[in-house]
């Protein structure tokens, strides 16, 4: 693409407006162009029907849509489907839709590898490269094949949200706009380590869901998996959302990836109990994906469910995720396995606790 020409995927109706409005056309325009692009992910202006075609001739000569399609993908033995996308920056980053029934969730990437330095996460192996824009993000939802059949947007893939929070929120903004892609608010959740900062900021600014990547409720423990509490206490954070007044139907939560005699003990239930209860936050609990030659395992079906008992009973709403491609290497805390990084390929031997 020629550097010098604007990309429309990535801006508002009212961006798209400031563009072509010194033209002489209208704001209703702007808005026929962004449904063609959200919507219909068009990535050419001569397939746009519905505009003159004096506009569609200006967009031509100075823009482009935006809208690019995954270098390469790989489909797992249930459905899933991983994508990998490549930038006009040659940032790699990947997307993973999953198909569940009438349910289609899109896992959409916010940077090109990951700074949080979890160990447990391939993504970090991987380092960090760059923030995805705005449009960047949006195409990972409308740039994939299975685009028009999408009802759920998560912000779980590579990178952490809240530390690209401005592009993050534009996205969200867009795929919820009646002009771009229509999803309801409480279809998008964003998952975050916890940044004191952009917690704020997200909580204020928009209305989808945020969750909370845990991993233990005690801070000296949760520092040594999650470097992040050292700066951004999760008790500081549950607090936070705690306070916050929640909209109708937006869901504020906590993932809690559990592994085998790491973070499951009684213990460590007791003390999401007295972390989480008379909150109002929900728990989501997940199995854990062993790395290469790392020797820890997920925890029990059996364990799993006994602490979502305990914590239901105890008043706590609490569910199990149950995983989904991990074959291809595209569950929680996967992506990036196989990608190039400064030292070569990412060795998974390398990545364990």
């Amino acid at each position: 693409m020629d550097m010098g020409r604007k990309e429309m995927c990535g801006l508002s109706a009212e961006e798209m407006y400031n563009v072509i409005k010194d033209e002489g056309f209208s704001h209703e325009h702007a808005v026929i162009l962004a449904n063609a692009i959200y919507k219909k992910g068009t990535s050419n202006f001569s397939g746009l029907s519905k505009i003159p075609k004096k506009l569609m001739e200006y967009l031509s000569s100075c823009s482009e849509t935006g809208v690019y399609s995954p270098a390469a993908s790989e489909k797992s033995t249930d459905g899933t489907i991983k994508y990998l996308f490549r930038n006009r920056d040659g940032l790699q980053f990947e997307t993973v839709f999953i198909p569940d029934g009438k349910r289609n969730t899109v896992c959409v990437s916010t940077q090109s590898g990951c700074r949080m330095g979890c160990p447990f996460c391939v993504t970090g192996k991987y380092g960090f490269h760059g923030n995805l824009d705005a449009g960047d993000i949006v195409n990972q939802v409308i740039g994939i094949p299975e685009a028009e059949k999408v009802t759920h947007v998560v912000f779980m893939g590579m990178g952490e949200p809240l530390d690209n929070i401005e592009n993050v929120l534009k996205a969200c903004g867009i795929l919820s706009a009646e002009w771009g892609k229509a999803l309801s608010q409480v279809n998008i959740t964003v998952s975050t380590v916890g940044i004191a900062t952009g917690v704020n900021q997200f909580l204020e600014k928009s209305g989808c869901n945020l969750t909370l990547s845990l991993f233990s409720p005690f801070p000296d423990e949760r520092r040594m998996f999650v470097p992040a509490e050292t700066l951004n206490p999760a008790s500081s954070i549950i607090e936070l959302m705690r306070n916050y007044p929640v909209k109708k139907k937006r869901r504020l939560s906590v993932a809690y990836v559990m592994i085998n005699g790491i973070n499951d003990t009684d213990k460590h239930l007791n003390g999401l109990k007295e972390m989480l209860g008379g909150t109002g936050i929900r728990i989501n609990l997940l199995p854990y994906h062993r790395i290469g030659n790392d020797l820890n395992s997920s925890s029990s079906a059996e364990r799993m469910m006994y602490f979502k008992h305990s914590l239901v009973t105890s008043g706590i709403s609490a569910s199990i995720r149950k995983s989904r491609g991990a074959d291809i290497s595209a569950a929680c805390g996967l992506l990036a396995t196989g990608l190039k990084h400064e030292g070569g390929e990412i060795n998974n031997n390398e990545i364990f606790l």
